[in-house]
């Protein structure tokens, strides 16, 4: 009888601390809840923000180059790096690994603006109202990443952030016909017909924290007729496959690498109208551009 009864008091006793337990289990999975609903917030928040400020710095090349009466290529060039980035934010998943990334992207372009438009104003090109609107530009992204620094600092995931960035990223992607001369020489050409090759011009940005050696990046080139040139063979990285023109294998030196590389047409000649092309580090898509040919 006493055995029975000091049995049911310790069941008693092992249900109540049981419940316990599944209480408190219940109320740190809804605070963790709760923590991921507020910082994902917080990302597309600051996606969206990073994403204006780019904008803004595109209105600002875009006011420049129209005071030009003969186009800066440099500007110009610069302009469509930007459209390219915001391309590739706006399909970009957002996560604080994604956004370190493109904010180091912003940064590099936001010093090239600061350099481009100082040797704008060499060539005499000034523009009082203009002048007064990029600073208060410039204070605001200033402000901004200031911002994006410190949300970045206090996420959790800030390991995550730093191998995001140690990869490499590359800038200036050009792509354009070219005549190809018994001698060996090139001459840039933009008619379909004449062009017997494309050539692919890029540079690899120094990025302190990727390691000095080989590496590699996948060249994709799309004709007007959505079809990929050059080997077009697949490489997988987990669930995503990438037709690829082909690899730019090089040996980094933790500095500014200048790369081109060449593709063939798959049948006889080029076709006529708007070319793509793009970079990719693995799956990560690092630069894009376009060209035409006529």
């Amino acid at each position: 009888m006493e055995n029975n009864k000091s049995n049911n008091i310790g069941l008693k006793v092992a249900l109540g601390i049981a419940l316990v337990l599944f209480i408190g289990t219940a109320f740190y999975s809804f605070d963790l809840l709760k923590n991921k609903k507020e910082t994902e917030a917080q990302l597309i928040e600051e996606k969206q923000l990073v994403m204006n400020d780019l904008s803004n710095m595109a209105k600002q090349y875009d006011i420049v180059i129209g005071d030009n009466e003969i186009a800066n290529q440099n500007l110009v060039e610069a302009r469509e790096r930007i459209q390219g980035l915001m391309d590739s934010l706006r399909i970009s998943e957002t996560n604080v690994k994604s956004l370190w990334g493109y904010k180091s992207k912003y940064l590099s372009l936001q010093k090239e603006m600061d350099i481009l438009l100082t040797e704008n104003d060499k060539l005499k090109i000034e523009n009082s109202l203009l002048a007064t609107s990029l600073d208060s530009t410039r204070v605001r992204l200033e402000e901004r990443t200031m911002f994006t620094d410190s949300l970045l600092v206090q996420n959790t995931a800030l390991a995550d952030v730093v191998e995001n960035a140690a990869v490499l990223n590359t800038v200036g992607l050009k792509g354009f016909g070219v005549i190809e001369r018994s001698s060996g020489k090139l001459v840039p050409t933009e008619r379909a017909g004449r062009s017997d090759k494309i050539r692919v011009c890029f540079t690899v940005a120094k990025n302190k924290l990727v390691n000095a050696g080989e590496q590699e990046l996948y060249v994709q080139v799309i004709d007007p007729k959505n079809n990929t040139l050059g080997v077009n063979e697949q490489v997988q990285f987990g669930e995503q496959t990438l037709n690829y023109s082909l690899v730019s294998k090089f040996n980094y030196e933790n500095a500014n690498l200048n790369i081109c590389e060449f593709v063939t047409p798959n049948g006889d000649g080029f076709e006529k109208g708007r070319y793509t092309v793009n970079v990719f580090n693995e799956k990560d898509l690092v630069s894009t551009t376009e060209f035409t040919l006529q």
